[in-house]
């Protein structure tokens, strides 16, 4: 094992995949640490009943956060792949377009607010989380750094946004702040974090000044990311009707008891991001080189990411009321039982990142966009049928059973992503194989 480690470290492709991975993954790790520290500082302080409102209001604008990418990420990392010399009008028209959804969210939730039972302090909550959509559009530039592998700035940008907003929540808790405090500091991380990306964009010997907007590329980016926006808005549903239907149905306590244990799922997610920003642009690059080498990339890719679920997994399994009590209290014990089915959910979210780069290089976006649709609507009729019998316990089941829709059942049936579903099964009954000289990205 140490002999194959120490010929695949001496790799060119490997060593500059690692390198950025690197990064990410340290950023990625130091954000689950502290990030989990103060969250669960913040979860006690707040108390079940608040900390549920708070959970709610994000997970109220996460069903429309998608209409504010546009579906423009992974399409934009694959053109400035592509070409790099059209930088400039591929971020300012990314960009412009960026802005203008994030003012569409914010019209939809308008609209969105009318049929809930939302009181006045509740729609408040959801709008100042909301706000901090407009400075997402910033995020063209950890795009761009993506596309070049020079993840290094992505993961500095964010580490100095998490250390700010950490020392802020702390000063919040330990001056009694009330709960709009926290809802207030979502909206000022996405303005450090957008601060954190000019600043980098900057250094690199960059202007945003010679950005520019483009009609005819803004039509050719919406024609091919509309089906994403709405599959994108569809998977945004599958994640957070659950808690949206859970306040509605069960209350906000029960609503935290849920949040709290997908938060600790959640921060073991960054994993298949990192994964997925490291290794898309080999795999784009791969396709139009061989179709072995694409396939063989992307068996390894599944493997990684399968072994990555069981690694983190297995421990949640084993202690996850445990884990629960000693990080929250015992004010929140009965989300330890939620904690160990949610912790199923990480092998979708490891495979369905994966499967995703293998959607948008196939340009596969109608068929995600009806698969996405068909899991949502099993998720949403799963939820109507088992929360109001099995409470939060049903609502994991309902998510269970829409992911496993969407990711590996459709695709079975059909002729495009057949063979990938072939790839995923293999990889996961062979995931040791990932160790084995010859199976790094080349």
């Amino acid at each position: 094992m140490i002999a194959r480690l120490l010929i695949l470290a001496q790799h060119q492709g490997f060593r500059r995949y690692f390198a950025n991975t690197s990064w990410l993954f340290a950023e990625k790790t130091l954000r689950m640490v502290v990030g989990l520290v103060v969250g669960v500082w913040v979860a006690r302080y707040l108390g079940p009943e608040r900390y549920g409102l708070l959970s709610y209001a994000q997970s109220f604008v996460g069903l429309f956060s998608v209409v504010a990418t546009l579906g423009l990420d992974n399409i934009l990392v694959r053109e400035l792949v592509k070409d790099e010399s059209k930088r400039n009008i591929l971020l300012g028209t990314a960009f412009r377009l960026k802005l203008l959804g994030a003012a569409a969210v914010m019209m939809l939730l308008a609209a969105a607010v009318q049929f809930t039972s939302n009181d006045g302090y509740t729609n408040a909550l959801v709008f100042i989380v909301a706000s901090a959509t407009v400075f997402q559009s910033f995020n063209v530039i950890d795009l761009y750094f993506q596309s070049k592998v020079l993840s290094k700035y992505v993961a500095l940008a964010n580490a100095i946004s998490l250390a700010l907003l950490s020392l802020l929540k702390i000063a919040c808790i330990l001056l009694e702040a009330p709960l709009a405090a926290f809802a207030f500091l979502v909206l000022v991380d996405g303005i450090v974090l957008a601060a954190g990306f000019v600043f980098f964009y900057r250094r690199k010997k960059l202007s945003l000044r010679a950005w520019r907007f483009e009609t005819a590329t803004a039509k050719i980016l919406l024609k091919e990311s509309w089906p994403l926006i709405l599959s994108g808005g569809a998977l945004m549903i599958q994640a957070r009707i659950d808690q949206v239907m859970i306040r509605e149905m069960l209350g906000n306590t029960e609503t935290a008891y849920y949040s709290v244990a997908l938060r600790l799922i959640e921060a073991l997610g960054f994993i298949p991001v990192v994964l997925h920003s490291s290794f898309f642009p080999a795999l784009a690059k791969a396709k139009y080189v061989s179709e072995y080498l694409y396939q063989n990339r992307y068996l390894n890719y599944y493997r990684l990411s399968f072994f990555f679920f069981l690694l983190t997994a297995t421990p949640i399994y084993l202690f996850s009321e445990k884990i629960i009590v000693i990080l929250y209290g015992e004010a929140y014990q009965p989300a330890g039982v939620l904690l160990c089915f949610m912790a199923t959910r990480l092998l979708f979210t490891n495979i369905g990142t994966a499967r995703s780069a293998f959607i948008n290089i196939e340009s596969l976006f109608k068929y995600s966009l009806c698969s996405m649709i068909t899991g949502t609507v099993v998720n949403v009729l799963c939820n109507f049928i088992l929360i109001p019998t099995y409470g939060s316990v049903g609502a994991v089941v309902a998510t269970i059973l829409s992911f496993s829709t969407t990711i590996f059942f459709l695709d079975a049936f059909y002729r495009k992503t057949r063979n990938n579903v072939k790839l995923q099964l293999l990889a996961i009954a062979s995931f040791y194989k990932i160790f084995q000289r010859g199976t790094y990205i080349e």
